[in-house]
């Protein structure tokens, strides 16, 4: 009698909870990712056809995540983004390459004046994991745990340059080249072409490809951990032309300082 009133009171056993426990942590993480990327935030509705879920199920996720901060609301009317609690950890998480890296950001800035970034390669986006904001009036703002696409921004073609030629072909079909102005590039050949040139002069542009009014210019770096990460210089579009020498030169400078301090970590 005793080991039947053990099962009535728990009827789906001690291993049966732990394994739900993991599918709601999992169910967690891809609310998050889902969030990835989308600045506008998504509703409760687009995140359960998103993830094929129950709206009540995505409901009581996105409930206990946002008692946590790790979401916050997107509006006043509807819709969830990702949350502060995010960048705190982002912070935390140095993968070895913001300490050894910091001080060479700190150069780049002073000596060009502008806004710096280090972003590091996950999955199909440029995660920002340092910034330095820049000294002019009109600058460049980031945020640190910003996700930027590959494809339109210097960070991510940098990086993209560094990756194999069967990387890149896996690639194609984990995401799409979204048009986010009328000079980004949309087709797979014109990006190859860059990433070509990127890999000759070890420069990536980013013409108003992401955002209009803005250019930058950027260069990958792989971290002492073997990280793939870029540095890029984001630039209003009205002194790019003027600066841009200047800031290839200083960034080409930057790149091989912080090459020789990774090779001595």
């Amino acid at each position: 009698m005793s080991n039947g009133a053990e099962i009535l009171n728990d009827p789906i056993g001690p291993e049966r909870k732990a394994q739900l426990g993991v599918q709601v942590i999992a169910r967690a993480a891809e609310v998050l990712r889902a969030l990835e990327g989308s600045e506008q935030g998504l509703s409760l509705g687009q995140l359960a056809r998103q993830l094929n879920l129950p709206k009540s199920t995505v409901q009581r996720i996105v409930a206990a995540l946002d008692r946590e901060n790790f979401v916050i609301a997107a509006t006043p009317q509807s819709g969830v983004r990702l949350g502060p609690a995010l960048v705190r950890i982002a912070r935390s998480v140095r993968f070895g390459l913001v300490e050894v890296a910091h001080p060479s950001l700190e150069e780049l800035a002073v000596r060009t004046g502008e806004t710096v970034d280090l972003a590091i390669l996950k999955g199909t986006e440029a995660i920002f994991i340092d910034h330095i904001e820049g000294q002019q009036r009109l600058r460049a703002v980031s945020a640190l745990g910003v996700s930027f696409p590959l494809h339109c921004s210097a960070n991510g073609k940098a990086m993209l340059s560094v990756l194999g030629d069967d990387v890149i072909e896996r690639l194609k079909k984990r995401f799409k080249l979204t048009r986010f102005t009328p000079n980004s590039i949309v087709s797979w050949k014109d990006l190859e072409e860059q990433i070509e040139e990127t890999r000759r002069t070890g420069i990536a542009y980013d013409i108003e490809e992401h955002t209009l009014g803005m250019c930058a210019v950027g260069t990958p770096i792989v971290g002492p951990e073997g990280e793939i990460a870029a540095i890029s210089v984001p630039t209003p579009s009205v002194r790019f032309d003027e600066k841009r020498r200047e800031l290839e030169a200083a960034l080409t400078d930057c790149r091989k300082s912080l090459e020789e301090r990774i090779g001595r970590v």
